[in-house]
C-alpha cells in the first residue's frame, strides 16, 4: 500500500466496487446514506454520494410565475444539502473512501447513469403517512426500472412509525 492509503481504498481500486447513494434533504435520504455507508464497510467498497439538481426544475410551480430559482442558487442549495447530509452521517470529516458529487440533471437520469459503474444503488423513499398503498415516488420508480445494478430502497421508518 502507498502511504496514506487504507485497505478499503486499495480494495476499491482493485475491485472497482462502488455503492452509489442518491441524497436530498430528507430523513429517508439520511437513513439511506447511513445504510449505504454501513454496507460499503461490510463489502470493503467505496461510497459515492450523489445529489442531483435539475435546471428544468428551477421554476417553482407553486410560486408566482415571476419567482425563479436561478441555476446558480440551485447549485448553491445543492452544495448546502450535500454538506448537511454528509455532516449528519459522518460528522465534520467525510471519510476518504467516500466521494461526493453534485450533478446537474434530473435525479432519475443522473442516478441511472451512475448505476452503470456501481455494484449497488441506494435511494431513500418517503411515503407520506396518508398515502398507504401509494407506489414509490418517481425517482425511486425510475431507479428501479433503469438501474444497471441492484437497487436498495431505504424507507423513512421514523415517519412510518408515527403514522
Amino acid at each position: 500500500m502507498l502511504e496514506g492509503e487504507s485497505a478499503r481504498e486499495v480494495t476499491t481500486m482493485r475491485t472497482g466496487a462502488w455503492i452509489v447513494v442518491g441524497v436530498k434533504d430528507s430523513a429517508a435520504s439520511r437513513a439511506a446514506l447511513r445504510w449505504a455507508a454501513g454496507e460499503a464497510g461490510l463489502r470493503g467498497a467505496g461510497l459515492r454520494v450523489v445529489h442531483a439538481w435539475d435546471r428544468e426544475g428551477c421554476l417553482a410551480s407553486y410560486a408566482p410565475v415571476s419567482w425563479r430559482i436561478t441555476p446558480e442558487n440551485a447549485e448553491k442549495e445543492g452544495r448546502a444539502t450535500l454538506d448537511a447530509v454528509l455532516t449528519s452521517a459522518f460528522g465534520e470529516q467525510t471519510p476518504a473512501w467516500v466521494t461526493v458529487e453534485l450533478a446537474e440533471g434530473s435525479p432519475e437520469r443522473v442516478l441511472a447513469e451512475r448505476s452503470q459503474e456501481a455494484s449497488l444503488l441506494v435511494v431513500g423513499e418517503v411515503t407520506p403517512p396518508d398515502c398507504y398503498g401509494r407506489s414509490v415516488g418517481p425517482v425511486t420508480r425510475a431507479c428501479l426500472a433503469r438501474a444497471a445494478c441492484p437497487v436498495v430502497v431505504v424507507m423513512d421508518v421514523d415517519r412510518l412509525a408515527a403514522a
